[in-house]
């Protein structure tokens, strides 16, 4: 599954449960490393900052800083489509608290 695959079914996830769903558009503008999506719900306390790669994407070190500097204030990971099949994303949205980044993963 491709990087903007995974993207439009997590995106459409998210927002059916009610999350407000940022994504940078055009990222050549944005501090390098910065998360794919910002997923905010207001009503729960919820921010989130994920990452999303390919089955076989690795994270720049710009990305693993900028991940490690937003978790200690917020809720952070990396989605992979094994994820979204396997229903981790699905279980991370809905927790009424703050997830650990993917097994596996080191920001």
């Amino acid at each position: 599954m491709k990087e903007a695959a995974l993207q439009a079914q997590v995106v459409a996830m998210a927002r059916e449960l009610g999350f407000f769903v940022y994504h940078t558009h055009d990222s050549r503008r944005s501090e390098p490393g910065f998360p794919d999506l910002v997923l905010a719900h207001g009503a729960r306390g919820r921010l989130l900052f994920r990452e999303l790669k390919t089955q076989t994407g690795r994270l720049s070190d710009a990305q693993r800083r900028v991940l490690a500097e937003l978790g200690g204030a917020a809720d952070v990971g990396v989605w992979r489509p094994l994820d979204l099949l396997e229903g981790r994303v699905l279980d991370e949205l809905r927790a009424p608290q703050p997830t650990t980044t993917t097994p596996g993963e080191t920001p």
